[in-house]
């Protein structure tokens, strides 16, 4: 019998968790049962994911780096990697705000609907501390996510996976250090950091194998979780918005593979499913990111050399789909409190969204907030600003699944389109969890 694809195992795990969470919100024990123990089995899964996501970075970045012979190629991946990640990530915006002002979402908000989101989310703690993470930030200088990229301590960086931009700049430092004292003597280290990628590889492949599981169980946690439904329908114009902007921009997507790399665009869609699927499921670009490398690299064929350096520097600066949610969160809430803004406040949050967006960490509710950024530089009411989170706190969960699929999706692609600009996109190489399992058995 055939066996079934990962991406279905794991589609049919997310759509029993759905269905199964709705069943246990209708009994009184239900949503006590599913945070005991249901929801717990998600988190173990997704805390694997981070557990690998580091060694992962460092063993592939420095194979990477170490495989070329000439170095000049890594500069040419690296200017190309940023100013595509800056296109698409313009792009993202400007979808964003056509559709929110065409739409006009906030206009169809209710003052009574206001008051009630108000008093439901205003003072909740995730708001508030949205606000003061977003006042730390503003109150940095503009070259500090530069100072925040360069570690002083390696190993602490090393240890921490909100410190991906740092784990990055020592890799990249200590690999094209690897390529200067010359091919003969960093040998023993390369032969380390090669025989590393394989092993943390091979961890992905184990740890995929519970995936549908895992989903099955995240799902099923964020359904017993979730908010009231009066609230989500008031919302519904707003949020359908920001689901089309994200389905045009994976059109978007699927084009620039079809234009750029001649690869068949659906066949694209279907080999990073499983990581589309899993990013819905844990909204972290960061949890995601061993998964997305195992998939760009082993089924679509993108070259170590470029999918090691694209794809982590991705996780952390490119958030199209969080972009195109600020896009259109800002001018909702500035339409739902009678907020007027001129077309320069427009462009200052296309120029402020696409900012904020590289300094963000890769973690669920990142993107609320870059929002609190982006309200504040067009000059949006101080006073008002925990009314302008609390009007969108009941969907931002549901919305921040969706919109992680957009920056994983967008992180395959530009790699895709780097790989293919630098001869570096080849012929898919799959490997099984359990391809050198003989060789361990007991011979016969």
């Amino acid at each position: 019998m055939r066996k079934l694809e990962l991406h279905w195992q794991i589609l049919i795990g997310m759509l029993l968790g759905i269905v199964f969470g709705f069943v246990m919100t209708q009994v009184d024990w239900g949503k006590g049962f599913v945070s005991d123990w249901i929801q717990p089995l998600g988190t173990i899964f997704v805390t694997l994911l981070k557990l690998i996501a580091i060694p992962l970075i460092i063993a592939s970045l420095v194979k990477g780096i170490s495989d070329l012979k000439d170095i000049s190629k890594f500069r040419n991946i690296g200017l190309r990697t940023i100013m595509i990640y800056v296109a698409t990530t313009v792009v993202a915006i400007t979808i964003g705000l056509v559709l929110v002002n065409i739409a006009q979402p906030g206009e169809g908000i209710s003052e009574e609907t206001i008051v009630k989101l108000t008093e439901a989310y205003a003072n909740d703690k995730g708001v508030t501390d949205k606000l003061e993470e977003a006042s730390k930030q503003k109150n940095s200088g503009p070259l500090q996510f530069l100072v925040d990229m360069v570690p002083e301590n390696a190993l602490a960086a090393l240890s921490n996976n909100t410190l991906m931009l740092q784990v990055i700049f020592f890799t990249i430092f200590l690999g094209i250090s690897m390529l200067l004292i010359g091919e003969e003597k960093a040998k023993p280290l390369k032969d380390f950091f090669d025989a590393l990628n394989d092993v943390v590889l091979k961890m992905v492949d184990l740890i995929m194998l519970t995936a549908p599981y895992a989903v099955f169980a995240l799902l099923a946690g964020v359904v017993v979780s979730s908010s009231d439904p009066d609230l989500l329908l008031a919302l519904l114009k707003y949020a359908g918005v920001v689901v089309l902007g994200l389905f045009l921009m994976i059109i978007f997507y699927t084009i620039v593979v079809g234009v750029f790399t001649k690869k068949n665009p659906f066949w694209f869609l279907k080999e990073i499913s499983p990581a589309q699927l899993l990013a819905f499921s844990t909204s972290s670009s960061a949890a995601t990111l061993p998964v997305t490398m195992e998939r760009v690299e082993e089924h679509i064929g993108v070259d170590k050399e470029v999918s090691s350096f694209v794809l982590p520097v991705g996780a952390t600066i490119n958030m199209d789909g969080t972009s195109l949610y600020q896009g259109v969160a800002a001018v909702f809430i500035s339409q739902a409190l009678g907020f007027d803004l001129t077309f320069g406040d427009q462009l200052t949050i296309v120029l402020t969204a696409l900012l904020a967006s590289i300094g963000s960490a890769a973690v669920p509710g990142a993107g609320m907030v870059m929002l609190v950024i982006v309200l504040e530089s067009i000059g949006f009411p101080a006073d008002k600003l925990a009314i302008g989170l609390a009007l969108i706190f009941a969907v931002d969960r549901p919305l921040d699944m969706c919109r992680t699929v957009i920056n994983v999706t967008g992180d395959a692609t530009v790699s895709m389109v780097v790989a293919k600009s630098v001869g570096k996109l080849g012929e898919p190489n799959i490997k099984e969890w359990d391809d050198h399992l003989d060789e361990i058995q007991p011979k016969k």
